[in-house]
């Protein structure tokens, strides 16, 4: 075993995104036999180097896996009406285990960091939070902390002095709010709880929950989330026609939460080719949609016009915006959507992680399942992974996607 010579970065569990277990469950209930295979991704270039990161990635990595769930924490994720027995039942038990995880230096990428999962989805969908928590946290902890803190309380005094600015505009259709995304890319555990306990006391009536399960345990917030990128990737091999994977997708999460959980995301193979398959029996099953790449003005437009043309009044359905949000963005969101939807913001690495350094791009992304490519095709640029050109190809076709 690795020798950590700092402190786990890691320290619970519970401290992921609640979709996470969301997405578990399902998979523990539909397909309990499935293998995946998930990539870690940088988008940017850092700073410094991160294969220098090797060993410490290893010791923290060392320690995760030796972690269990409490009995406290069972019982808080027990209290949650859409978790059942069962599945609480599964992670009394459950461990990580590191012989499904590697981190490597690639030969032909000196300075870059491999890290892959493979082995049993049940047994290795919960790496990827914690991966990118550590991944960031251990980055971040090369530069002195003391200058990045002064201008994280800086720049989060000023967030604030922005809610009480918007406070004062008039008042429209539907509140604002918003959401903590920020555990995937937050410049450090302890930053990250002071960003959202700060929030959660001085933030009112705007800040309304955080993806992190333990941070919504320890300040009385609610969890927020439904499923990710990867639920929906998984069905692309899960027997179905190709084309009907969303639409199977779907049609699953429907009969597991019935009613609960009730935002669809949309951008797996991009929002046209989604609301293709988003017809009017899942227009009035699902609460809402969740953006992640594209326009999001653009998305939004679209999204309501669907909803018109399905003759489902817009103002019934929520729209949640999590791509690359700021303050002054959600307030601009808000501002042209707010009187004829309900709307909800997902700020992340703007909450998380400003602190005056750039922070990382980076993902960890399901690439196969079962032995098969999966894919994900996003209305950003650059957003989109799969390590398949042909399978890339004939999913464009299928779905007919002209660009990324």
């Amino acid at each position: 075993m690795a020798r950590m010579p700092t402190e786990p970065v890691i320290q619970s569990l519970l401290d992921t995104d609640l979709y996470k277990f969301t997405m578990m469950q399902e998979i523990l209930h539909h397909q309990p036999e499935t293998q995946a295979e998930y990539a870690f991704k940088c988008r940017n270039l850092p700073t410094l180097p991160l294969a220098g990161l090797l060993d410490e990635v290893n010791a923290q990595l060392d320690h995760l896996c030796s972690l269990r769930f409490s009995e406290d924490e069972l019982a808080y994720l027990a209290g949650l009406r859409f978790i059942k027995s069962d599945f609480v039942d599964f992670l009394r038990l459950f461990q990580l285990q590191r012989r499904f995880i590697e981190v490597s230096v690639p030969a032909a990428q000196p300075h870059e960091l491999a890290i892959r999962v493979k082995g049993p989805m049940l047994h290795c969908m919960l790496y990827e939070i914690y991966v990118l928590a550590i991944v960031n946290e251990v980055y971040f902890r090369q530069f002195p902390w003391e200058p990045a803190w002064a201008e994280g309380e800086q720049r989060l005094a000023a967030k604030l002095a922005q809610l009480r600015a918007f406070a004062g505009e008039p008042a429209r259709r539907t509140p604002f709010v918003f959401f903590d995304f920020g555990t995937r890319r937050r410049y450090s555990r302890e930053w990250h709880e002071r960003v959202v306990a700060t929030l959660a006391r001085e933030g009112e009536p705007f800040m309304r929950g955080t993806s992190n399960v333990l941070l919504a345990k320890r300040y009385g917030l609610t969890p927020i989330g439904t499923m990710a990128h990867e639920y929906l990737q998984a069905f692309q091999s899960f027997g179905s026609r190709l084309r009907d994977f969303q639409k199977n997708a779907l049609e699953h999460w429907v009969r597991e939460y019935r009613g609960d959980l009730g935002i669809a995301l949309t951008d797996v193979v991009g929002m046209d080719a989604f609301l293709r398959d988003f017809d009017l029996y899942f227009c009035k099953l699902f609460d809402g949609l969740r953006h992640d790449s594209g326009d999001p003005f653009e998305w939004g437009e679209k999204a309501l016009a669907h909803y018109s043309e399905m003759r489902i009044d817009p103002s019934s359905k929520m729209l949640v915006f999590s791509d690359g949000l700021n303050l002054e963005k959600s307030f601009a969101l808000y501002r042209r959507f707010a009187d004829r939807a309900r709307t909800g913001f997902g700020i992340g690495t703007d909450l998380s992680n400003d602190c005056g350094q750039v922070p990382l791009q980076i993902v960890m992304k399901l690439v196969q399942c079962n032995g098969q490519p999966v894919a994900k095709v996003s209305d950003s640029l650059g957003k989109g992974m799969c390590e398949d050109l042909n399978f890339l190809n004939y999913l464009r076709d299928v779905f007919q996607i002209t660009k990324e």
